[in-house]
């Protein structure tokens, strides 16, 4: 019953593509678009619905400085590609999906958008982050342990911290069994993990703390 509302943008943007007010936030979307711009999608897919979010508007950047290239890749028919992948439902909503260079596509068609698993995955109580990735067409998690809360959780089953620290190899890979488990009673069956790793430091991010995902995915 807390109030908040909620708003999607780019810094390329200036800076707020979608919102809405607290009276008006709907689960699981970023409101929807604000006056003076038109916003859609590219290319939606036919049964999901989902495409590229593409806007333009007085609020779109004319161009990256000094990078025609680059910015000549960000325009399509003077549309700005976001390069988000979403959903607009009949009122207008936007619902945010994933980046469409993270999206890994199954053999079967499906699509599976890592920072859902992500979410799922940070929800469980002995997690701090994660990253999850296709490896050999498996889906892998790297998570990086709170490290603390494991250590008071087997103090609270009356195991010491010596004893955690010199279990602590059998002690975690039960862990991320059981992290593994829990993720894949939570999400739909083609984005269940095969295989889940711990991310012993944590990982390497931007300026805007968004792990930088190419990093991992060897």
């Amino acid at each position: 019953r807390f109030p908040y509302s909620i708003g999607y943008g780019m810094t390329e943007t200036s800076p707020l593509l979608t919102g809405s007010s607290p009276k008006l936030v709907r689960f699981r979307t970023a409101g929807f678009s604000i006056p003076g711009q038109e916003l859609k999608l590219l290319n939606p897919n036919p049964h999901t619905g989902e495409g590229e979010i593409i806007v333009r508007g007085a609020n779109v950047m004319v161009g990256y400085y000094k990078d025609p290239e680059l910015t000549q890749t960000m325009f399509i028919d003077g549309w700005f590609r976001t390069g988000d992948l979403g959903y607009i439902d009949s009122d207008g909503y936007v619902e945010i999906r994933g980046r469409s260079k993270n999206m890994i596509l199954t053999a079967s068609g499906e699509n599976i958008y890592p920072e859902e698993i992500e979410d799922v995955i940070n929800k469980h109580e002995f997690v701090l982050e994660s990253l999850v990735y296709e490896l050999r067409g498996k889906l892998v998690a790297r998570v990086h342990l709170n490290k603390e809360a494991l250590e008071k959780y087997y103090e609270n089953l009356k195991h010491s911290a010596k004893d955690w620290q010199h279990n602590a190899e059998d002690h975690t890979r039960k862990v991320l069994d059981d992290i593994m488990t829990y993720v894949n009673a939570k999400v739909s069956k083609f984005s269940r993990l095969n295989h889940i790793v711990e991310q012993q430091e944590p990982f390497v991010k931007t300026p805007t703390q968004k792990i930088k995902r190419f990093l991992y995915k060897e």
